[in-house]
Formats: structure tokens, C-alpha cells, sequence
């Protein structure tokens, strides 16, 4: 019997298996050849994924055609990210563009910056961070102690301050930073070769993906390098960084597929593990655990296609994107642990699949803005703040 997600996957059906069968067919056995099991794949690797996936027009698939991509609606986007975290393979989310691909703000760029920057994300040949957090500022961004001022006698913008937990700064092409000129934020694009642009302190999170410090020292860039150009200034806000809606979205589709992964493994392993002379699955408490995750994971999935479905129809909204990405991202939490237990011992140790994933999605509730904020934005929605 069908699941109510699954009837709503169906109009886009051929799409999902598509990429699942390239994510079995070329990323599962490349996949298995990764050094150390349950860990993240090495840098060669990801990069094949971004590459190969945009040859077959899955990377980026909801840019348009002009811009290198497939023009997918972004309901089907959110059901590839959902798929790619369902198939257990760890290079199965490299294959879609996330926080290293191309930005929105990009799309408000000049002509000379989609050119230059933007259609080689799409078409996955090169790399990008994004530097926005900082010691003491982060989801609020008018708070920006980085400054730029421009230089009256070159016209050029020097860029100084600090940035810090920058996902992919020791690997990407080019930063793009949001710094403060006359307190707002503005987005500059710095290229790695920047001699005013270097890496500060490295940070290994829980999932072994590592995070840098990101320093601006006189950092120049030529008047062009503001998004979007002279209108680009003090606009990084309405310029783009409004799109975030859309990345809370990706995520939340990420974490449904990886809730289901997970609760797979535990009704595999309740059916076949026996205690007492019983398989597991037998037991009310190992029930308890899988039939809670398997309601949480459908109401989740439920109001992340809807969510995205709005987005389609154009009346998205900040809330509505909180709200599924502090559904799912929580969800996702829960279901690993419940497994994780219904496994006991074995899904504790290193190299189990559960194991690994125990400490990677509690990334999820992190990125993209923390849960609490994601509560911030709902409670304002309902007037309580």
C-alpha cells in the first residue's frame, strides 16, 4: 500500500529513478572505495559526483536551461535531495548541488558575474563557500563587525574582519563574503588566489566535515566584485540571501530521506535479530521505536512537498520553510537514535552505518540556521515576537 508521500512522488517518478539508478550504478561502487568506512569521502570523489551529475542533469537541476541547468521545477529538486538521503550512499548528496554549488545570490549578479562565477557551479566545475558567520554574529547579520570601504583613489573595496565556520573554504574557487559597508550587508565575490584572503583556524565537527576561519586582512577586490554591481551595495539581504528559504527546504527533504534510511536498517535488523527465542521486532518497546519514527517521517515528508510545491506556485515563505526544516531536521535526530538502539552494540560501533550517521545529522540542525532560530522565525510569524 502506498504511503501518502509516495502518491505525491509519483508525477515525478522517472525523474527519482533516474538518479537513483545513477547514484547505484556509479556512486555506490565508487562509494565503497572510500579509506576509512562510515566517514566522509575524500575530495576527488565529491568532485566526480558534482561533475558526473551535471552531465546528466541532475546538479542544479532548477536553473534554468540558459544558465546550464535542466529548468526542474523545485518540488522535483527537493524530491532528489530526499532520494539521494534515502540511498544511504555517502556520495549520493555530493551528486546535488548544496552549500558548495551554485547561490542564489549569484543570480542577481552582472552578466560578466554569471559568466564568470556562476555557470561553472551549474554545470559543476567549480566550487564556492560562503563566509557570513562570525564570532559574534551570524543569523544576525546586521551585526557584521567584517567591513569593506572602498579605496577613493583606485576605487577598489578592502575588505577586513573575521569570518568563522566556513563549510569548504580550503577547497573552493572563490568566497563569497558578506561584509558591511555603511552597516549593511553587502556581498563581495573574493577569489581563492586573493592575497588578502586566508585560512585561520580549522575545526572538525562531529561528522568529521571540517570548518575554517576565514581572515580578511586588506583584503582588495576590484569595484566589480559586488554582486550584482553598484546595486548590489548594502543589498545582500534582498539580494538573495532572502533565497534561504529554498536551502532550509533541501535540507529538510536531505534529513526525510536520511529518517528513512535509518529506519530501514532498524526494521531490517528487528526482523532478523533474535532474543528470547523471539526476532526483536516482536517486542512492544523495538515496535514502539519504529512505528513512532515511521508516523514522524511521513507527517514530516508531507510538509516538506507542500512546502515546496508553494515555492512553485510562488507564495513561499520564511515560515513555512522554518517550519520544515525544524520538523524534519528533528525528526531525523530522533529516528537515527531509535534505530541506533534497536541495533544496541552494533550500531554503536565505528563503521556502521547508524554510527556515522548518528553524528552527522545533528549537522542538520545546525546548518542552514539552528533549530532555535528556525523557532524564532515561527514564533515572529504568530505575532510573539
Amino acid at each position: 500500500m502506498s504511503t501518502p508521500s509516495s502518491v505525491l512522488e509519483n508525477e515525478h517518478r522517472e525523474l527519482i529513478d533516474s538518479f537513483e539508478s545513477f547514484v547505484r550504478r556509479e556512486l555506490v561502487p565508487l562509494a565503497a572505495e572510500i579509506p576509512e568506512s562510515g566517514e566522509l569521502p575524500p575530495d576527488d570523489m565529491r568532485a566526480y559526483a558534482r561533475s558526473r551529475s551535471a552531465e546528466l542533469g541532475f546538479y542544479a537541476g532548477d536553473y534554468p536551461e540558459e544558465l546550464g541547468g535542466s529548468g526542474m521545477p523545485f518540488t522535483a529538486v527537493v524530491l532528489l535531495h530526499h532520494a539521494a538521503g534515502r540511498s544511504g550512499c555517502p556520495l549520493a548528496p555530493y551528486a546535488l548541488a548544496g552549500s558548495d554549488g551554485p547561490s542564489p545570490l549569484l543570480r542577481t549578479g552582472t552578466p560578466e558575474q554569471i559568466k564568470r562565477y556562476l555557470l561553472p557551479l551549474v554545470r559543476g566545475e567549480a566550487s564556492r563557500c560562503l563566509a557570513l558567520t562570525e564570532p559574534q554574529a551570524g543569523s544576525d547579520a546586521f551585526s557584521l563587525t567584517t567591513t569593506a570601504t572602498r579605496d577613493a583613489g583606485t576605487g577598489e573595496w578592502v575588505l577586513r574582519g573575521r569570518k568563522t565556520f566556513v563549510s569548504g573554504a580550503d577547497k573552493a574557487d572563490f568566497t563569497l563574503v558578506i561584509a558591511a559597508v555603511d552597516g549593511q550587508p553587502t556581498a563581495f565575490v573574493v577569489e581563492a588566489a586573493n592575497p588578502g584572503l586566508r585560512l585561520g583556524q580549522r575545526y572538525d565537527g562531529m561528522s568529521g566535515e571540517p570548518v575554517f576561519e576565514v581572515l580578511l586582512d586588506e583584503a582588495r577586490v576590484p569595484a566589480d566584485a559586488v554582486i550584482g554591481g553598484e546595486a548590489g551595495v548594502g543589498n545582500a539581504l534582498g539580494n538573495g540571501m532572502d533565497n534561504l528559504s529554498r536551502g532550509r527546504l533541501v535540507v529538510a527533504a536531505m534529513c526525510d530521506g536520511i529518517a528513512e534510511y535509518a529506519l530501514a536498517q532498524g526494521v531490517e535488523y528487528a526482523r532478523e535479530r533474535r532474543a528470547f527465542g523471539e526476532r526483536i521486532g516482536a517486542y512492544q518497546h523495538v515496535q514502539e521505536h519504529l512505528v513512532s519514527s515511521r508516523a514522524e517521517i511521513e507527517a514530516a515528508k508531507l510538509l516538506t512537498l507542500a512546502c515546496a510545491r508553494l515555492v512553485d506556485a510562488g507564495t513561499e515563505s520564511p515560515e513555512n520553510a522554518a517550519l520544515a526544516k525544524l520538523t524534519s531536521s528533528e525528526t531525523a535526530v530522533r529516528v537515527v537514535d531509535r534505530s541506533l538502539r534497536v541495533h544496541g552494540a552494533t550500531g554503536w560501533v565505528r563503521g556502521h552505518p547508524l554510527e556515522f550517521l548518528y553524528r552527522y545529522v545533528r549537522m542538520m540542525t545546525v546548518i542552514e540556521g539552528t533549530s532555535e532560530i528556525q523557532k524564532v522565525i515561527i514564533a515572529r510569524s504568530m505575532g510573539l515576537g
